[in-house]
């Protein structure tokens, strides 16, 4: 017969402490964000990297916007609300605001992190009197 081997849970008891649920919620959180890193990091990376180019196409007839199914997922991602007339035909495409999304790359890269000063030389300042002379009148 098989041997039956019981699974313990990822997250240990946390009877005992104060504020479960609070503490709960964050644990489930965090490790909901653990699993889908990369889907995040692909995000914030669409964002950041489409341009209006990837949406239309201009010259000196007028602006064309590319049919929906020539724009890219990735540029999709980047779209933030589109208007429309009653007849349907686009008025206005809005994208998201690129700066957050380049804040949080250059804090998850560590751009944004200080660096270490302990490699740097330290100034000191040093001021060098030399003593007062005094004449005595001898000859030496």
């Amino acid at each position: 017969m098989a041997k039956k081997i019981k699974n313990e849970s990822p997250i240990k008891s946390l009877a005992g402490y104060g504020g479960q649920r609070a503490l709960r919620k964050k644990i489930e959180r965090s490790t909901t964000i653990a699993s889908n890193k990369e889907a995040i990091a692909h995000t914030l990376l669409s964002v950041a990297n489409t341009t209006v180019m990837d949406v239309m196409s201009w010259d000196e007839n007028g602006v064309f916007i590319k049919d929906s199914k020539d724009i890219t997922s990735i540029a999709a991602q980047a779209i933030k609300k589109v208007r429309f007339t009653p007849e349907g035909k686009i008025i206005d495409i809005e994208f998201h605001d690129k700066g957050p999304f380049m804040r949080l790359l250059a804090q998850a890269s560590g751009m944004l992190d200080k660096q270490d000063q302990s490699d740097k030389p330290s100034v000191i300042g040093i001021n060098v009197k030399s003593p007062e002379t005094i004449d005595n009148g001898e000859d030496t």
